[in-house]
């Protein structure tokens, strides 16, 4: 195990512990824009995790930075929807 691994999987860890964190404060207040935060960290987890197996040196590897995009968007399409006229 190499250092670069060690430190992604440190950062899985704490995109899991903040998807959680977002999670249990939806269970409280049922407000859709901890659910969206939570979805978007556990797929940033998911994305660190899957980058760091496949390990791939071709073109291939970089198709799992559209699932950190993918978060991004949740995160700013949860924060437009928060902050919207009712």
């Amino acid at each position: 195990m190499n250092i670069v691994s060690f430190i992604s999987g440190a950062i899985a860890m704490g995109y899991v512990a903040g998807g959680i964190f977002f999670l249990r404060f939806w269970r409280d207040t049922r407000d859709r824009l901890f659910a969206w935060f939570g979805a978007a960290f556990f797929l940033l987890a998911l994305q660190r995790i899957a980058l760091e197996c496949t390990r791939d040196v071709s073109e291939r590897g970089t198709l799992w930075y559209f699932v950190r995009l993918l978060a991004y968007l949740i995160i700013i399409a949860a924060i437009v929807d928060k902050n919207r006229k009712k």
